[in-house]
This record gives C-alpha cells, sequence and structure tokens, in this order.
C-alpha cells in the first residue's frame, strides 16, 4: 500500500466543507447531552420528578451509547452519510416530542429517543472522518472535533439556562430544529456518497441483551438506596438481570456472524486500553459535570443563564487544550502523552473542586473549572485516534463506535452512580443540619429544594439547606477522585503505535468534487 496522504483524493476546500458539515453534527448531539443541566431544577420544579433527575440526562447518554455499535455497522453497510442525515430526523423528531413532555416519566422516554439519534451523529462524523483523512494529519481534525464537542458540552448549560430563564425550559429542545435544519441541508451538500459499501449481518440479538444489561445495571446503580432499598428484591433483581445479561452478551457476541463488539478488537491493545480509559474518564466526568449548574443554582443562587455563564471558564480550558493537543499532535508528538497529562489534570480538578463551598469566590471556581476543562480537552479525541491509527479498515467503524461506547457508558454509570450518592447522601446531612437550627421534623418535600422555593424559607432553614446541599456535592467530587486516580493508572497502558501517513484503504475513500469556496 502506497504511502498518500488525502490531498490527492480530496480537495482541500471540498474537505473543509465535509469537516464544518461534520461539526455541525456534533455540535448538535453534544449540546443536547448538557443543555437541559440548568434547566434540571426548573423542570424538576414543574413536572414534579425530583427523584428522578439524574435521569433526564442518564436517559439520553445511555440511548446514544448503546446504539454507536449498530450505527457504526450501518454506516459500513448502507453508507455514512444517509446514516448521518437519518441520526439527524430522529434527534429531531425526538427533541420535538421531548418538548411536549408533560411528565417526568414521558420527558425521560423522549429524551432517550432523543439519544438514538445522538449516537449516530457522533459516531458518524467520527467515522467519516477516519475514511477520509490519514491519522498522521488527524491530529488538527481531532482537535477541533474535541474543542466543538467541548464547547458544545459546556455550552450546553449556558443556552439552557438562557432559554429557561427566558422563554422556557421547553425551548431547550425547540432550539434544535432549527439548527437541525442547518445540519441537514450542510450534510446533504457537503458530505460524499459512499463509493463501496459493505455488506453487514447486523447482530440485533446482541444489541437487544445490550440493552437490558446495561441498562438493568444503570436503574440498579441509580435507584438502589434511594428509590429501593439496596437489599430490596427489586434491587436484587435488577442487579442479576444486568450481570446475566452481561454474560449473555459475551456469549452471543463469540456466536454472532458479526458481533455488535467484535472479540478480536479486544485483542488489540490500543483499542483495550482506549477503551479502558475512555469508561473510567466518561465516569468520574459527566459524573462531575452534571452537578456544577445544580451547585451555582441552589449554594450561590444564580440564575439558570448565570450558571451557564459560570462554566466558560471550563469551556475555554477545554477548548485550548483539545486544539493545542491536535494540533502538537499532528506535529509528532507522541499521543500517549495527552491522556496522561489530561487525566492527571482531571484528578487535580476534583482535589479542587471538593473544596468548594458556600463563601468560595467566582474567581477560584473559574480557575478549578478551567484545570477540569483542560484535563478533559487533553483526553477525548486523542483516544479516538489512536484507535482509528490502530484497528483494521474493516473495523473502523466498529472500533470508533467501540471506544465511545465505552466512554459514554462509562458517562452513563457515572452521572446514575453519583446522582445516587447525592440522593441518600443529602437526606442526611439535611436532617443533621436542621436538627442543629432547632428543626426536628426533616421529612421536607422534594419540592421545596427548587430554587425558587427555597427563597421563601426562613433564614436560618435556609442556610442549613444551603451548606446540606454543598456538603453532598463535595462529597460527589470526593468520590470522583479515586475514579479519576484510576484513570491515570489506565492510561500509561495505552500502547504508542506510530501514526500513519495514509488512509488505511484509499480506494474505499470517497473522491469529492471541488465545492466552490
Amino acid at each position: 500500500m502506497s504511502d498518500s496522504s488525502t490531498a490527492p483524493m480530496i480537495a482541500h476546500r471540498s474537505l473543509n466543507f465535509v469537516i464544518f458539515a461534520l461539526m455541525t453534527g456534533m455540535f448538535l448531539a453534544a449540546l443536547d447531552g448538557t443543555v437541559v443541566s440548568t434547566a434540571l431544577p426548573t423542570i424538576v420544579g414543574e413536572l414534579h420528578g425530583a427523584s428522578h433527575l439524574s435521569w433526564v440526562v442518564v436517559a439520553y447518554l445511555l440511548a446514544s451509547t448503546v446504539t454507536t455499535p449498530v450505527w457504526g455497522k450501518l454506516g459500513d453497510q448502507f453508507g455514512r452519510k444517509m446514516n448521518f442525515q437519518a441520526s439527524i430526523l430522529i434527534f429531531l423528531l425526538g427533541s420535538v416530542l421531548a418538548g411536549q413532555a408533560h411528565s417526568m416519566v414521558m420527558l425521560i422516554v423522549w429524551r432517550g429517543f432523543q439519544g438514538l439519534g445522538g449516537g449516530g451523529l457522533l459516531i458518524g462524523a467520527q467515522a467519516i472522518i477516519g475514511d477520509l483523512v490519514a491519522p498522521k494529519d488527524r491530529g488538527r481534525y481531532a482537535g477541533a472535533f474535541g474543542a466543538v464537542w467541548g464547547g458544545a458540552t459546556v455550552l450546553g448549560p449556558l443556552i439552557g439556562g438562557y432559554l429557561t430563564e427566558h422563554v422556557g425550559w421547553r425551548w431547550c429542545f425547540y432550539v434544535n430544529i432549527p439548527v437541525g435544519v442547518v445540519a441537514l441541508v450542510v450534510t446533504w451538500i457537503a458530505l460524499p456518497h459512499s463509493v463501496n459499501r459493505i455488506k453487514h449481518s447486523i447482530d440485533y440479538a446482541g444489541f437487544v441483551v445490550l440493552v437490558i444489561a446495561a441498562s438493568a445495571l444503570i436503574l440498579f446503580t441509580s435507584l438502589g438506596g434511594s428509590q429501593f432499598a439496596w437489599f430490596s428484591s427489586s434491587s436484587v433483581m435488577l442487579a442479576v438481570v444486568g450481570v446475566a445479561g452481561t454474560v449473555v452478551f459475551l456469549l452471543v457476541e463469540r456466536r454472532a456472524a458479526e458481533p455488535i463488539i467484535a472479540p478480536r478488537l479486544f485483542r488489540n491493545k490500543v483499542f483495550s486500553s482506549a477503551s479502558a480509559v475512555g469508561f473510567v474518564v466518561g465516569f468520574a466526568m459527566y459524573g462531575g459535570m452534571t452537578f456544577l449548574p445544580l451547585f451555582m443554582q441552589t449554594v450561590k443562587g444564580d440564575s439558570p443563564t448565570i450558571s451557564g455563564l459560570r462554566l466558560l471558564p471550563m469551556m475555554a480550558g477545554l477548548f485550548t487544550a483539545s486544539i493545542v493537543s491536535g494540533l502538537l499532535l499532528s506535529r509528532g508528538w507522541r499521543y500517549k502523552l495527552f491522556p496522561i497529562f489530561g487525566t492527571l489534570m482531571i484528578c487535580l480538578g476534583f482535589i479542587l473542586l471538593g473544596t468548594v463551598g458556600m463563601n468560595t469566590s467566582s474567581v477560584l471556581m473559574g480557575i478549578y473549572m478551567t484545570i477540569f476543562g483542560i484535563g478533559i480537552g487533553a483526553v477525548t479525541q486523542i483516544l479516538t485516534t489512536a484507535v482509528q491509527n490502530a484497528v483494521e479498515h474493516r473495523d473502523l467503524g466498529a472500533g470508533t463506535a467501540g471506544a465511545n461506547f465505552f466512554r459514554s457508558i462509562g458517562g452513563s454509570f457515572g452521572t446514575a452512580v453519583f446522582g445516587a450518592i447525592y440522593a441518600n447522601t443529602l437526606p442526611h446531612k439535611i436532617a443533621a443540619n436542621l436538627s442543629s437550627v432547632g428543626v426536628h421534623d426533616t421529612h421536607l418535600n422534594p419540592s421545596i429544594l427548587t430554587p425558587d422555593a427555597m427563597r421563601h424559607l426562613p433564614a436560618p432553614v435556609l442556610s442549613a439547606l444551603l451548606h446540606a446541599i454543598a456538603s453532598s456535592i463535595q462529597t460527589i467530587y470526593y468520590w470522583s477522585l479515586p475514579v479519576g486516580i484510576l484513570a491515570v493508572i489506565l492510561s500509561f497502558t495505552l500502547p504508542e503505535i506510530g501514526l500513519r501517513s495514509h488512509v488505511v484503504s484509499p480506494e474505499d475513500a470517497a473522491v469529492l468534487p471541488d465545492i466552490p469556496g
């Protein structure tokens, strides 16, 4: 195979137009992972579902996660362009339905439906880049994609806060419609049709078992100790279904003609290591980010818009680290350095955020969040580039999807687990704090913990509640730190393989027309 770059195959202006199209779709999907975070206190107050708060986020992450391996195979079989546009349409339909929800249960259901499309958008963008750009040149694109993904992730709370405050929380979903229409038009014009398509046998049995196993385990971690006692029949049943489902999934995958996650991928040390690092980073990252807007709106008393603005330092750190790491990678730096550095910065961020209390200044919080954002930006897209460089071309879609699957499933578990820790910790701290101010009736309605309701409480009671919430969120960051340390350790296991300067299979890459600039 010749050592040819992408330049002879793809006109530069055409490639840039394709990159813009893919970034539009990725922005759409990444934005909705966090756009509701600043709206959650308001949603809980209106729909009365405080006990299901974390599931508004988890449902989206879970659905987008378990479908990524299927989207990877479907993209190989039916063409990436058709799949990418189908993902946008599903995502938009889910957005409309979520905006119409009148109960927490229906909101969670339609958030899950949104996630089906979101999974296709994220994996589709990365797989198309894997088809068209050589790994050696992919660093700068990986950095740009990481910046877009991270920027959308952090801008989501700001946009969600502004919409919630000025036009209503339902517009957190309706805002996707104009952005989605733009994405449809741009991708229709810019994306190439696949020249060759690979016939695949879709492992539907594996997909169904994976959904059951992952859902049961996340429900167990999310509801255990709050909705159900840990050793109640319901909790035990969920745990048994989750573990048994995992075992069945492994057996099904061994027999499947084309498994959802091919066992041969795990014999690739880069894939195995990157997946492990991605799982742990996703676990810590999503679990840690979910509660920052809650802290700012309840403890600091910020409006949804201001709480979103206060997350901008995190976005700045993430954006800078993504761009810089991508540029350094394209200039020959070893990719293994970035996950090690990034996970260390994430751990430092957890340590610092764990010290934040009611009297912490905004400047200090901004510094802490910048450090945390730098850590995230240095890790996420680099792992995908390493996997795409290491797998065979036939496994490009499945490998990319698999790496994203483990990061996203880690995020789903992290959000659920830390949500459960918060739900279990908060009542005890409330009881202790209220007793200290002479209030012994601690059976408070969860709706009283929304920002609007708390403003009308007597000052001593309000102070006790705010200290309880701040302390409970600190507990989450204490628990996040060991997970971050594990990510550091795992990042040292990532093998270093020189990045190729050619696309794996140039004959399969689409030849793009030169689109006028």
